[in-house]
């Protein structure tokens, strides 16, 4: 079965037994979290897109690692006018092994 989900104002796809990262959500590791806005599901009967079916399917993902991704240099030049600023970001993210999708 293979699901359309939204998390973070983004959109994934996902099938049990994937792992995906996701923005930062504040859960323990090793503890399972709920995605209730599912957009659209794939199994053997089909596609479906229903907004009455798909308010009952739901996602169950199992916390993983909790993390920072690779740091991105932000630089930025004014060229002439002696001007340079150097910045460095590290995102969050919650890493998540999807367990289990039901549709009731």
């Amino acid at each position: 079965m293979r699901v359309v989900m939204e998390a973070g104002g983004r959109q994934h796809r996902v099938t049990a037994g994937d792992v995906i990262d996701l923005e930062k959500y504040d859960v323990p590791v090793g503890q399972s979290i709920t995605f209730d806005s599912v957009l659209m599901l794939q199994d053997e009967q089909g596609i479906t897109v229903d907004p009455e079916i798909l308010k009952t399917a739901k996602v169950i993902g199992e916390v993983l690692e909790q993390g920072r991704s690779k740091k991105i240099i932000v630089f930025k030049k004014k060229r002439r006018k002696n001007y340079r600023k150097s910045r460095g970001h590290r995102q969050a993210f919650t890493r998540l092994k999807i367990s289990e999708i039901v549709k009731e």
